[in-house]
C-alpha cells in the first residue's frame, strides 16, 4: 500500500485531483492523445469445469431441491455478532433453514444404525433356517415370472449403482487433478501481482514522460507562434482582402489593356489615313492614264471604239472606298489613360498582399521575449516534477513489495506439498470406497450372469447346475458385503454431504451472487465500533463508506486502486500541488502576448483618384459604331485584281498598237497598287477593329464597375481599421487557451489514469475468485459434492439390491429339499 501512496504523491505533481464523482475522460480532437501501457494478466477470472460441468449442475439442482431456501442474511448476521441470538428461538430458524439437510442426515443416520442391526439379525435368523435360510423351495406357479422380474429389477439397480460409482471415480479423480492444479493457479496469481508491480512502475514513468511530451508540444507551438497565431489572423483577413485586391489588380490590367488598345487605335488611324491617301493618289494616277488612253484617236475607230466604250463606265469605281478623315482621333482619351497608368495600381496590390503575408513574421518577432518567459515557467514545472520523482524511493518500495510476494509464494510452495499429501490420502480412501462398491456390484453382476446363463428350466431345485448355484452364491456374497460395508459408506456420505452441501449453499452460492459480501458489509458486524469494517481495517477510518462489494465490483472491472479503495481520504494529491496557481502563472505569462499589427491601407488617395480618372477617361463615350462601320468597308470600291483582269481581257482584244500597250501597262500598275497598298490598309483596319472590340469590353459600364470596386474597398478598409485589433486580441486569447488547454487536457487525463486505470486492482479480485470460486468451490466443493452424490446413490440403492438379491438367490442356488414338481419348466 505504501507503494501506491508514494506513486500517487508523485503523480499529484502532474494532476489536479478531486474526490467528487467519477471522472470521464475523452481524447480531444487536435490535442495530444494519451494511453497508459495496457496490462495483460495471465489468470482467467472465470473457471470452466470442462466436461464434468453438467454433472456439477446436476448436483446443484439436487441441492436446490433439498435446500430451496434463500441465503439467511439476518440469521448469519446474528450468528456472527453473537448478539441478540436466542438459542430457543433462533435454533428453530436454523433448523428450518437446514430442514432439507437435516432430513437427509437423519435418514442417513437411520441407515447407519439400522443396516448393521438388520444385517446382524438377518444372519442369526438365517442360521436358524429362517429368513430364507432353509434350503427348500416351495412349488409356486408364479415362480418363473417372479424370477424374471427380480432379475430385471436387480439389473436396473446395479446399472444405476454403477452410474453412481462412476460419478465417485470421476469426482475422486477431479479432486486429485484440481488440487494438483492449485499450485499452478496460485503461481499464476503471484505472477499477476508481479506484473501489477512492474506495470505500475512503467505507468508512473509513462505519465511523467507524457508531462515532458506535453511540454515539448507546447514549446513547439510557441516556437511556431508566427504560423499558428499569425496564420489564424491571416486566415481571417485574407478572405476579406483578397477579393478587393483581385478586383483592383484586374482593373489595373484593364487600364494597361485600354492604354495599349488606344495606342493601337491611334496608330491604326494614322496608318490608315496615310495608306488611304497614297492609295487614292495612285488610283487617281492610273485612272487619269486610262482616261487619256480612252481620249486618244485610237479609240475612235472600230473595233477599238466599242472596247473603249465598254471600259469607260467602270472608271468611276476605280478609287478608294474609305473616308478615314472623318474618324476622330483618341489622343485625349489616350493621354488620360496614360496618366492613370503611371500610378501603377499593381504595386498597391502587391503591398496589400505583402502586409497580409507578413503578419506571421511580425507576430513571431514581437513575441520573442514573452515566449522565453513562458518557456522558463514550463521548464520550472518540469524540473519540479523530475526532482519530486527522484525524491520518492519508488524502486525501494517496489522491491519491498516484491520481497513480500516472493516470501508468500515461497511459503505457499512449502505448504502446497502437504495439501497434495493430504489429497493423496483422500484420493486413496476414495478409491477404496469406490472399489468396495464396485466389488459389491460385481458380485451382483456375476450372480446375475451365472444365474441367468446357468439356469436350467427343466432342472428341479435340488438338481440345479453348478453355474446356477455359483450365481446364487455370488448374490449372497454381494448381500454379505453390503451388510458389512454399507453403513461405513453411509457414514462417509453423510459427513461429506453435510460439509459439501453447506459449503455450496453458505459459501459458494452466496459468493457468486454477492450476498456473502453484503453480510461482510453490514455496519458494526465484524467490529462493534466500526460502521464500515474495510475502511477501518485499511485506514483506521471506519466512517468512510467503503464496502467489500463496491471494492470487489470496481476491481473486477479493472478500476484503479486509487478510486476503488478511495485513497483520496488518505492521500489527497491536490494538497501537495496547487494546479490552480500553476495555471494562473502560465495564464499570466500568456496574457503578456501583446501583438500589434500596423494599420493596413489597401489603396491610398492617389490610387483612388486613378481609378476615378479611369472611370471618367471618356472611353465609354467614344462612338465605336462609327469606327466599326468604317472598318467593315473594303479598301477600294472595286476589287483591283478583278478590275485589272477585266481590263487586261479587253486590252487583249485590241489590235497591236500603242493603245493596247497603254492598257496593259495600266493593268500592271493596278496590280502593283493592290499588292503594295491594299494589304497595309486592310491590316490597319483589322488592328483598328480589334482595338475597338477591346475598348468596348473595357468601357462597358466602366463607371459602375469602378464605383463598385471603390465601395468594396471602403467596406474592407473599414473592416481592417475597426476589426483588426479585435481579431488579434481574440486569436491571441484562443492561442493562449490552446497552450493552456494542452495542460488542462493532460491534467484531466492524469486524473482519469490515476483513478481509473493506473495500478488496477483486478489481480486482487481475480485472486479472491481463484481462492473461493476456483479452489474452494471449483476444486474442492464441486468434486466433493459429486463424490457423495454418486457414492450416496450407490449406497442407498444397496438396500433394494440386498432385498432383491436375497429373493433372487433362492431361484439360482441348489436346494437341499424340494416339493414334488409335476412340470419343472414352470418353476
Amino acid at each position: 500500500m505504501a507503494l501506491v501512496f508514494s506513486a500517487l504523491l508523485l503523480l499529484g505533481l502532474c494532476g489536479k485531483i478531486t474526490s467528487e464523482g467519477q471522472p470521464a475522460f475523452h481524447n480531444t480532437p487536435g490535442a495530444m492523445n494519451y494511453e497508459l501501457p495496457t496490462t495483460k494478466y495471465e489468470t482467467q477470472d472465470t473457471f470452466n469445469a470442462g466436461i464434468v460441468g453438467p454433472l456439477y449442475k446436476m448436483v446443484h439442482i439436487f441441492l436446490n431441491v433439498v435446500q430451496p431456501n434463500d441465503f439467511p442474511l439476518d440469521l448469519i448476521k446474528k450468528i456472527i455478532q453473537n448478539k441478540n441470538f436466542d438459542i430457543s428461538v433462533d435454533s428453530k430458524e436454523v433448523a428450518l433453514y437446514e430442514i432439507g439437510v437435516l432430513i437427509c442426515t437423519i435418514l442417513g443416520l437411520l441407515f447407519i444404525i439400522l443396516m448393521p442391526l438388520v444385517g446382524c439379525f438377518f444372519c442369526m435368523c438365517r442360521c436358524c433356517n429362517k429368513c430364507g435360510g432353509e434350503m427348500h423351495q416351495r412349488q409356486k406357479q408364479s415362480a418363473p415370472c417372479r424370477r424374471k422380474c427380480l432379475g430385471l429389477s436387480l439389473l436396473v439397480i446395479c446399472l444405476l449403482m454403477s452410474l453412481g460409482i462412476i460419478y465417485g471415480f470421476v469426482a475422486n479423480q477431479q479432486t486429485r487433478t484440481r488440487v494438483r492444479g492449485t499450485q499452478k493457479l496460485a503461481e499464476s496469481n503471484f505472477r499477476d501481482f508481479q506484473t501489477l508491480l512492474t506495470e505500475t512502475s512503467k505507468q508512473i514513468d509513462y505519465i511523467v514522460e507524457q508531462c515532458n511530451n506535453t511540454k515539448n508540444k507546447v514549446f513547439s507551438d510557441l516556437d511556431g507562434i508566427g504560423s499558428m497565431l499569425g496564420g489564424r489572423i491571416k486566415d481571417q483577413l485574407k478572405p476579406k482582402v483578397t477579393p478587393v485586391l483581385e478586383e483592383i489588380k484586374a482593373m489595373s490590367t484593364a487600364i494597361k489593356q485600354t492604354k495599349d488598345a488606344l495606342q493601337n487605335m491611334n496608330s491604326s488611324l494614322k496608318s490608315l489615313q496615310d495608306a488611304t491617301t497614297q492609295l487614292n493618289t495612285n488610283l487617281t494616277s492610273v485612272r487619269n492614264s486610262i482616261e487619256n488612253s480612252l481620249s486618244s484617236s485610237d479609240c475612235t475607230s472600230d473595233p477599238a471604239s466599242k472596247i473603249c466604250d465598254s471600259i469607260r463606265p467602270s472608271l468611276s469605281s476605280l478609287g478608294s472606298n474609305l473616308n478615314s478623315s472623318q474618324l476622330p482621333s483618341v489622343d485625349r482619351e489616350l493621354n488620360t489613360v496614360t496618366d492613370v497608368d503611371k500610378t501603377d495600381l499593381e504595386s498597391f496590390v502587391k503591398r496589400g498582399y505583402t502586409a497580409i503575408d507578413e503578419i506571421p513574421n511580425t507576430i513571431q518577432n514581437q513575441t520573442v521575449d514573452v515566449i522565453k518567459d513562458v518557456k522558463a515557467t514550463l521548464d520550472s514545472i518540469s524540473s519540479n516534477i523530475k526532482d519530486m520523482s527522484q525524491s520518492i524511493p519508488i524502486e525501494d518500495m517496489l522491491l519491498q513489495v516484491s520481497h513480500y510476494l516472493n516470501n508468500s509464494n515461497r511459503y505457499l510452495n512449502e505448504e502446497l506439498p502437504k495439501l497434495e499429501e493430504y489429497d493423496s490420502y483422500w484420493w486413496l480412501g476414495g478409491l477404496i470406497v469406490c472399489f468396495l462398491l464396485t466389488l459389491i456390484v460385481t458380485f451382483f453382476f456375476l450372480g446375475l450372469l451365472c444365474g441367468v446363463f446357468g439356469y436350467d428350466k427343466h432342472a428341479t431345485p435340488t438338481r440345479r447346475g453348478c453355474v446356477s448355484n455359483t450365481g446364487g452364491i455370488f448374490l449372497m456374497a454381494g448381500v454379505g458385503f453390503s451388510f458389512l460395508f454399507c453403513w461405513i459408506l453411509m457414514i462417509l456420505v453423510v459427513l461429506t454431504f453435510v460439509v459439501g452441501a453447506n459449503v455450496e449453499k453458505l459459501l459458494c452460492e452466496p459468493y457468486e451472487n454477492k450476498k456473502l459480501l453484503q453480510v461482510l458489509d453490514t455496519p458494526y458486524l465484524l467490529k462493534e465500533q466500526w460502521q464500515f469494517y474495510l475502511s477501518g481495517m485499511l485506514f483506521n477510518k471506519p466512517d468512510i463508506n467503503m464496502t467489500f462489494e463496491q471494492v470487489y465490483r470496481d476491481c473486477k472491472r479493472g478500476r484503479g486502486a486509487y478510486a476503488a479503495f478511495q485513497l483520496e481520504n488518505v492521500v489527497n494529491i491536490s494538497d501537495h500541488f496547487n494546479i490552480d496557481k500553476l495555471s494562473e502563472n502560465i495564464n499570466t505569462e500568456l496574457e503578456n502576448l501583446n501583438v500589434n499589427i500596423d494599420s493596413i491601407e489597401l489603396l491610398d488617395n492617389t490610387g483612388r483618384k486613378s481609378l476615378e480618372d479611369f472611370a471618367h477617361s471618356g472611353i465609354d463615350t467614344i462612338d465605336y459604331s462609327t469606327y466599326l462601320k468604317e472598318t467593315e468597308k473594303s479598301p477600294t470600291e472595286v476589287n483591283l485584281l478583278t478590275f485589272a483582269s477585266t481590263l487586261e481581257g479587253k486590252a487583249n482584244q485590241l489590235p497591236e498598237g500603242k493603245l493596247k500597250q497603254a492598257f496593259l501597262l495600266d493593268v500592271q500598275n493596278i496590280r502593283a497598287i493592290h499588292q503594295q497598298l491594299v494589304p497595309p490598309v486592310q491590316q490597319s483596319l483589322n488592328t483598328l477593329r480589334q482595338s475597338i472590340w477591346t475598348l468596348q469590353q473595357t468601357s462597358n459600364k466602366l463607371p459602375e464597375k469602378v464605383e463598385k470596386i471603390l465601395a468594396s474597398l471602403d467596406s474592407v478598409q473599414h473592416f481592417l481599421t475597426n476589426n483588426v485589433s479585435l481579431i488579434v486580441i481574440g486569436e491571441t486569447k484562443k492561442f493562449g487557451k490552446t497552450i493552456l488547454g494542452y495542460f488542462e487536457h493532460y491534467l484531466h487525463w492524469v486524473f482519469y489514469a490515476i483513478t481509473e486505470k493506473m495500478t488496477s486492482c483486478k489481480p486482487m479480485a481475480t485472486a479472491m475468485d481463484s481462492a473461493v470460486n476456483g479452489i474452494l468451490c471449483g476444486y474442492v466443493a464441486d468434486p466433493l459434492n459429486l463424490f457423495w452424490f454418486g457414492i450416496g446413490e450407490a449406497t442407498v440403492l444397496l438396500l433394494p439390491a440386498v432385498i432383491i438379491a436375497i429373493k433372487l438367490a433362492k431361484y439360482y442356488r441348489r436346494m437341499d429339499s424340494e416339493d414334488v414338481y409335476d412340470d419343472p419348466s414352470r418353476y
